[in-house]
């Protein structure tokens, strides 16, 4: 597109919205230089999000994904049928597993086991065993979104005791603009009954892109070893009804225990990745998904996207709480420690433009592990070549599945 295309446009009195952003979108030096000497801009219109914005949840367009760490699902998965029997439901056996699964009929439902994983995965350095069978799930779903939920949740309920349709919140997050840029005292402004508040700018109210849907659980929280040893009684009952937009550069760890995203755009950024030494199978004993979870924020930020957290909740069981977790200290804390060296890693972050898919950030930020942090650990050198051989593993099987 030349400059005198834009001059003819400009003398015929024809430039609209549309036109304009075409004219910025070449990139062109002249033409953007020609736009700023005549003070042409965009025309910022107030955005009222409180007009019931349309959240559709198509049958077609959403995976569960469950990880099977006890044979018996049968009271899990019968709790779970008024919310989950309509959607294709992908039950990952952990490969340490002998018993055969106990699945009531009624779900469309499929199975991978550790000889699936083995087939998937082919010759790989990448640990499947314990909650991190579930990234499998993610690799083979072809639904844009993915839903994760651990098998000792159960649908939790409201304050005034309804059941809580976590899919349909859930979609309902990723489905509604995020607001990383300016934070909205109000919470979420796309939620009935809420809007922006007084100075909030008209230019930012549109939002942008959810792809990260990070829900909450009543009764066990999702603590640490350390935490949990301490506080092995304690519950929370407090259930907050709001949903708010993490602002960009902020980093938070995500929990895979109720977990949504748009698997699409951020899948890859959800691997098996980070192992302790003596990484157990309890999640106080793991630091992988909150590896992950680090990655897809820098990730998602970088691209322009936003990420939630809050509704909906689950009901995390007693089940959830086996193990001693004194225990688990000596495995928890070599974690907990590491976590003084990674967030700062993370919030540190920047990536090149260049990178534009969630493929290319994660291999980019593989890179900067092995530089910056490999030679303090050898988990952080383990993490780096898991992460480059997953963005493989990813590639290969969805260039198989199109």
């Amino acid at each position: 597109m030349h400059l005198f295309n834009v001059q003819k446009t400009l003398h015929a009195g024809k430039l609209t919205e549309k036109i304009l952003k075409l004219f910025m979108a070449t990139g062109n030096e002249n033409i953007l230089s020609l736009i700023q000497s005549l003070n042409i801009q965009h025309i910022l219109l107030p955005v009222l999000p409180t007009k019931n914005m349309s959240v559709e949840i198509k049958d077609n367009e959403v995976d569960i994904v469950i990880t099977a760490l006890q044979p018996d699902l049968t009271s899990f998965m019968e709790d779970w049928r008024p919310i989950i029997s309509q959607f294709h439901i992908i039950i990952v056996k952990e490969p340490g597993l002998e018993e055969d699964l106990q699945i009531p009929q009624g779900f469309d439902h499929q199975i991978y086991t550790g000889s699936d994983i083995q087939r998937i995965a082919g010759h790989t350095s990448i640990t499947f065993s314990g909650h991190s069978c579930c990234y499998i799930g993610y690799l083979v779903s072809q639904k844009k979104y993915v839903i994760s939920i651990d098998s000792d949740c159960l649908p939790a309920r409201d304050k005034n005791g309804c059941v809580v349709d976590a899919v349909a919140q859930h979609i309902a997050n990723l489905q509604t603009p995020a607001t990383p840029f300016f934070f909205n005292t109000l919470y979420d402004p796309y939620r009935t009954g809420a809007d922006f508040v007084r100075g909030y700018p008209f230019s930012l109210r549109t939002g942008v892109q959810c792809v990260l849907s990070c829900g909450l659980w009543l009764n066990l929280a999702d603590y640490d070893a350390p935490t949990q040893a301490v506080k092995p009684n304690e519950r929370n009952h407090r259930y907050v009804d709001a949903v708010l937009t993490v602002p960009a550069r902020a980093m938070m760890p995500v929990s895979g225990i109720n977990i949504a995203f748009d698997r699409e755009i951020m899948g890859p950024t959800f691997f098996p990745g980070f192992r302790l030494p003596e990484e157990g199978k309890q999640r106080w004993e793991s630091m992988e998904d909150i590896w992950c979870g680090l990655c897809a924020k820098v990730v998602g930020d970088h691209l322009g996207h936003g990420v939630k957290s809050g509704l909906p909740y689950v009901w995390r069981s007693a089940s959830a709480n086996r193990g001693d977790a004194f225990g688990s200290l000596k495995r928890g804390w070599e974690g907990v420690k590491l976590m003084e060296e990674v967030v700062p890693f993370f919030q540190s972050v920047r990536l090149p433009r260049t990178a534009v898919t969630a493929e290319e950030c994660v291999f980019e930020i593989a890179k900067m592990v092995s530089e910056r942090l490999g030679q303090s650990n050898a988990v952080f050198s383990k993490a780096a070549a898991a992460m480059i051989e997953w963005v493989k593993l990813w590639k290969t099987v969805n260039s198989q599945q199109a």
